[in-house]
């Protein structure tokens, strides 16, 4: 069956969904009940008793309104993902704009946040989840994007921002069992399950999992992953709450390194071709998070929270991958790197909300210990002959071997961290916040196979202003600044040379005006124009060559607009539009000054719609948009500029039984959404088609 026949076989499907849907209202919603795009708890204050949130509003780790948090930040319900039927937070985030995606060389989620690059910036409720792999949303209530410089909250790195996701917990008092099951065009599917059960009255368990295979239009691409998350939660008392989880996920996977770039852009016509070897190039991780987690509340406003994180993180990935093509021939190179690495994180937060009519104050005062411990290995491909082969549909690998380590490293990262917010109300009208992060970081690592040791002892203030103005009920007018700070052995650590250990870390300063207005109650519209520089990257000094400075500079300016929540009683929405302008202002590591940033598309836009026709009923309607961008600093590879639709329909039969279609690039375009360097260029996937079913008891 061709695409087009496909599309109009599917089109015609949904309106055949239509006909009994309009022809009776009797069903009241869908099995997960009203949805919900805007998440109304970081809208208005939470409840008096502080648990609102586990961490009030992750921008302030305080029960503060998301009205009156001084900075952008994008988000990501849980209803808006399924409605979506996405599963990955890599595809997800491809709804956000502001965020590019890198292709994670096949293997890893990789994101560009207000053109700075990050693989490390992904944080699970708060706590650091900074290994590289794959990110599943099946456990996730919610997925917040917040953007621009916040070493204040985060700790290091976050120099464009943090992503955050929201785990779902368990809720005492109320016992619901769900279910989703979807296969798509392709063979992928699938499989979810949601059950949550009161022990007794204060306690309750609540089971997450999954088992999913992928496919694509990628020769040769399949895999799949599973995840289970247990939570228990036990109100001890009024005033106390103890949260523990685990999870555990395992990605298994083809790394796919997409298509090498010919004559400025991707190559054309081989879209499908997979410039690999299908039984070498493999991606496995085993990833294990566990957390124990305890609130209480003393009374007169005064709270507290004490959490303990423990992930262990197994990684192997190995691939064949093209470096580039002359139109004849390609050339090849290849590895095996393995990664292990175990993370313990200990943070306390204690919360004072005083003060009356006039004045009022919400003071922060918290502390964090971490641990990191990673050792890493690569082997090299060695080509028995050549590491060229002729350009065809299907690739032929030379002969090859795996050469013994080229690399193996250790490193220990221990990272002791205080920090005091203020958050001052000044009668109806004026708020201010100020805050100030000190870190200790202590770095040391070890080259095994040359025995080269490496560290590093740095002690960063991070500072953090804001202040915010509403002249009206439901609009707050802002002003911040916040600094970030990156050593300089890169977000991951494994390595630090002893020339590098010489240098400071680099900086990130970010200043921000902005608006947040709530026309009605469930509609939440930002804008925001921001300034990031980056400032002490390593560069050639231009009076001794040969040596390296600290001199190089970039900046990123740029203004978002969205809006969020219920537009009208049958309409859904999470629209959004970002300008993004960046440059090397100095020659640096990265390239020469006047390069335009690598990825940073001028524009982007990510609109997600969803329509209820009546209770039974509902349609939705997507777009994504990103102008044309470089795939490197090198400006020499263009990733063109591209539109693409997805879209929905949804059908309640039961109150316990609902079937939704989700259709993806509906107008089947070709387009090139991420790459990794020049070489490493992923095509998108055309017209495909999910069918699904979510159902409960």
């Amino acid at each position: 069956m061709t695409h087009l026949t496909l599309r109009i076989a599917l089109l015609a499907g949904a309106a055949g969904m239509a006909a009994p849907a309009l022809a009776s209202d009797a069903a009241d919603g869908d099995p997960a009940g009203e949805r919900d795009y805007l998440p109304r708890e970081i809208v208005v204050t939470g409840a008096a008793d502080g648990y609102g949130l586990e961490d009030g509003s992750s921008a302030t780790r305080t029960p503060t309104p998301l009205i009156d948090v001084p900075q952008g930040v994008s988000f990501l319900t849980a209803d808006q993902l399924e409605d979506q039927s996405i599963r990955q937070l890599n595809e997800a985030l491809r709804y956000v704009p502001g965020v590019s995606m890198e292709t994670g060389e096949g293997h890893r989620d990789e994101v560009f946040i207000r053109g700075q690059e990050t693989t490390a910036d992904f944080y699970l409720d708060g706590l650091r989840d900074d290994a590289q792999y794959y990110r599943s949303l099946y456990n996730i209530e919610r997925v917040e994007v917040l953007k621009g410089a916040n070493a204040l909250i985060f700790g290091r790195g976050a120099g464009g921002g943090a992503i955050n996701r929201v785990s779902k917990t368990a809720r005492p008092g109320e016992v619901f069992a769900r279910g989703q099951a979807s296969v798509d065009t392709f063979g992928a599917f699938a499989l979810l399950g949601d059950l949550n059960q009161p022990l007794s009255g204060d306690v309750a368990l609540r089971i997450n999992g999954t088992y999913e295979e992928f496919d694509s239009h990628r020769d040769f691409y399949e895999g799949r992953f599973i995840g289970i998350a247990p939570t228990l939660t036990a109100q001890l008392a009024p005033q106390t709450r103890v949260t523990a989880s685990y999870s555990y996920d395992d990605d298994r996977r083809v790394t796919d390194r997409g298509v090498p770039s010919f004559q400025g852009g991707p190559l054309r016509g081989h879209d499908e071709t997979f410039f690999g070897d299908p039984d070498f190039n493999r991606a496995r991780a085993k990833v294990h998070i566990a957390k124990l987690r305890l609130d209480h509340a003393f009374g007169a406003g005064l709270t507290a929270n004490a959490t303990v994180q423990y992930a262990d993180y197994d990684k192997i990935y190995a691939n064949i991958v093209p470096s580039g093509t002359d139109g004849e021939t390609v050339t090849l190179g290849g590895y095996q790197d393995t990664t292990a690495r175990e993370n313990v994180i200990g943070q306390a937060n204690l919360v004072w909300q005083a003060g009356g009519e006039g004045i009022g104050s919400t003071l922060l005062i918290g502390v964090e210990a971490v641990r990191q411990d990673t050792q890493n290995a690569r082997r090299t491909v060695a080509f028995d002959d050549t590491n060229e082969t002729p350009l065809a549909d299907r690739i032929v690998v030379p002969p090859y071997t795996l050469a013994p380590a080229s690399r193996s490293r250790d490193s220990q990262l221990e990272t002791l961290s205080a920090y005091l917010q203020e958050q001052l109300r000044i009668g109806d009208h004026v708020e201010l916040v100020a805050g100030l992060r000190w870190d200790r970081f202590d770095l040391d690592t070890r080259d095994l196979i040359g025995g080269t040791p490496g560290g590093r002892v740095d002690e960063k203030v991070s500072p953090r202003l804001g202040l915010i103005v509403k002249p009206v009920t439901g609009l707050s007018l802002y002003a911040s600044f916040a600094e970030s700070f990156l050593p300089q052995a890169g977000d991951q650590f494994l390595i630090l040379s002893p020339g590098d250990s010489e240098f400071e870390p680099e900086k990130f300063t970010n200043y921000e005006i902005g608006l947040k207005w709530a026309p009605v109650e469930d509609v939440l519209v930002t804008a925001a124009a921001f300034r990031l520089d980056r400032t002490n990257t390593r560069a050639p000094d231009p009076d001794q060559p040969g040596l390296v400075v600290l001199a190089g500079e970039s900046r990123v300016e740029g203004f978002e607009i969205g809006a969020a929540g219920a537009v009208t009683d049958f309409w859904q929405a999470n629209l959004g539009y970002t300008y993004l302008d960046g440059e090397l202002l100095t020659t640096s590591s990265f390239g020469p000054a006047g390069a335009r940033l690598q990825q940073l598309p001028r524009h982007q836009v990510a609109a997600w719609n969803r329509f209820d026709i009546n209770p039974s009923l509902g349609f939705g309607l997507g777009v994504v948009h990103q102008s044309k961008q470089y795939a490197s600093f090198s400006n020499t590879v263009v990733l063109p500029a591209y539109w693409r639709v997805d879209a929905a329909a949804y059908y309640t039969v039961s109150d316990n039984l609902s079937v939704q279609l989700n259709v993806e690039n509906l107008f089947d375009e070709s387009y090139y959404p991420s790459a990794h360097g020049n070489n490493n260029i992923q095509p998108a996937e055309p017209f495909s088609a999910r069918i699904g079913l979510r159902f409960a008891f």
